[in-house]
């Protein structure tokens, strides 16, 4: 199998790029970076986040908001809920 590998930074609400902040798409999944560490995955059975994703720094925690479309508290619910998958992506 090829690999595809194409990684874009997030823009901003005033569509700026933002540094620091990315997706990344890699063979079907798509996931969202903040500096050097995987917060989010989506993959062919939904959302993965990584252990700490919801500990994160608040600038993260924006981004991971606009990656997802759900608040921080929503996430927690769904974790809670066990609706969202959570594991080690680092």
């Amino acid at each position: 199998m090829k690999t595809k590998l194409k990684v874009k930074n997030m823009s901003s609400n005033k569509g700026n790029l933002v540094p620091n902040q990315f997706e990344i798409y890699l063979n079907n999944k798509k996931y969202f970076q903040s500096y050097d560490t995987i917060i989010a995955c989506y993959d062919n059975k939904g959302l993965i986040l990584d252990t700490y994703a919801t500990e994160y720094s608040r600038t993260t925690s924006k981004y991971l908001t606009l990656f997802t479309g759900l608040y921080t508290k929503e996430l927690r619910q769904k974790i809670k809920n066990k609706t969202i998958r959570v594991k080690n992506l680092n």
